[in-house]
Formats: structure tokens, sequence, C-alpha cells
């Protein structure tokens, strides 16, 4: 995007009229994101746990959104970092919060399709920005860049006002001891009166699995990295290791640095 290139970055040599980013930047540019993401998961189920799951999802939205907006109007380097900064405190939050809500809202039949669907959805968020970038990556204004990040604004803007439509997490109702909301929330969700028997024996499985909770304790995130009877260490190193060989697949290379790889073999 050679505009871009020209607003945060220089010309290689006077004169010539090739512009490129120093290393450095365009280093923070794109790992700063990462550790947006890295501190707005950690966030995001305390958070969860205070204002619930749907308005935590509301919040995320609206902290990506402020961060989307910072990288629009950019000009130089420091305001699109931090804008990248706080985008990827949103991602973090949201990619922990809508599975949560997902996974606690679904029934569970589909339960995991439903998950499942969540990875598929980014999947085709990477090919729509793919295909917005290459409609712009032209223009010789400041829209080259302002219309693929702008268009972000769209899908927070979905996202926030779709919870507004859909009720709380059940589990998180019962939770806080609210269980005529919960069983309210569960009747939407499977389509039945809130005095259904299917209602009444979700909402009883679901104090079971809480008063489990309560009996082992208050925990915190020391105690993914222990052992005891229930192996939880175990399935913390299998998530880690999962993910980890996921990425040395080279995923992210494919679906993020093509353009950039491709340029530096074929100049």
């Amino acid at each position: 995007m050679k505009f871009w290139l020209m607003t945060f970055g220089y010309e290689k040599t006077p004169g010539s009229g090739e512009y490129t980013i120093s290393t450095p930047n365009e280093s923070l540019v794109v790992s700063i994101l990462s550790l947006g993401t890295f501190f707005g998961a950690l966030f995001a189920a305390p958070m969860a746990d205070i204002m619930g799951r749907r308005w935590g999802i509301v919040g995320a939205c609206a902290v990506f959104s402020v961060g989307v907006a910072m990288q629009t109007a950019a000009t130089a380097i420091p305001l699109f970092v931090v804008g990248r900064v706080f985008a990827g405190l949103g991602v973090g939050m949201v990619s922990c919060l809508v599975p949560m809500y997902q996974a606690e809202s679904s029934p569970k039949w589909i339960r995991g399709a439903v998950v499942s669907c969540y990875q598929w959805a980014i999947t085709i968020g990477i090919f729509l920005a793919a295909c917005v970038n290459q409609a712009t990556k032209d223009r010789m204004d400041y829209g080259s860049y302002r219309i693929p990040t702008a268009i972000q604004f769209v899908w927070a803007g979905v996202l926030a006002i779709g919870m507004f439509l859909l009720p709380e997490s059940p589990r998180y109702l019962i939770k806080k001891h609210r269980d005529a909301d919960a069983a309210h929330s569960l009747g939407r969700l499977l389509s039945v009166p809130d005095d259904h028997p299917d209602v009444q024996v979700e909402i009883e499985d679901i104090k079971a699995n809480l008063r489990m909770e309560e009996e082992i304790g208050q925990s915190s995130y020391a105690d993914c990295f222990k052992m005891g009877p229930n192996k939880v260490l175990l399935r913390t190193l299998t998530g880690i290791f999962l993910q980890a060989w996921q990425q040395l697949t080279g995923c992210v290379l494919i679906t993020s640095r093509t353009n950039t790889t491709f340029t530096n073999i074929f100049p």
C-alpha cells in the first residue's frame, strides 16, 4: 500500500519515488497488536464476571472501536501504534468473551458447532479484509488505508448491537442468584416457556456445576499451572502446545505475511 508507506515511512533514496518503513517501526506496528490481545484476554474473564457476558462483549467492542478510530485518524506512527494497542485489547477481550458466551448460551446438542463457527468467522473476516485491501491499495490518498481500517467499525457495531438483542448467559445469571432471569433467558434460547421441563433440567445442571466449583474454592491464574487431582496443568499444557503447533504450521505466515514474503522473494 504505497500511500501508507508515503505517510508513515520514508523515501528510500531522494527522488526515487520508492517508499519504505524502518524495520523497527514495521516490527512495532505488527507485534504491538499481539501485546494488546494478550492483556485483553487476561482482563476479559474478570470483566465478564463483573459486567456479565453481554455487557463485557459490548465493552470489548467499544475498546476495539477506540483503537480503530485512532488508526483511522493517524498520520504518524505513534498514534497508529497506540490505536493498535487498543484494538488488540478489544480483540483479546472478544476472543475470550465470545466463545464463553457461545458455550454458555448454546443448547448442548449444537454447542460444539456453534463455538467452532467462531474460528470460521475469523477466517471469513481475514478473506474479506484481503479483498478490501486489494480494492483500495492503489489509491493515492488517505482512503487507501482509512477505508479498510474504518470498515472494522461495521463489524464491531453488528456484534455490539446484536448483543442487545440476545439474552444474558444463563450460567452468569444463576451465578448471580438471578434464577428467574436465568429461566427466562434459557426459555428464549430454547424457544420454550420459562417453566418448561427442559429449562428446569438445564438450570439444575448449571447449578450442580456451580456447586462443584464452589466446593473446589477460589482459584487464580496460578492454579492453571498446578497439577492437582483434576490434572489442570495437563489441560493447560495441552491447550498451549496445540496453539503452539498450530502456529508452527505457518498459518499466520499464509494469512498475514504473504504479501511481504512474496515481495521479498520476487521484488
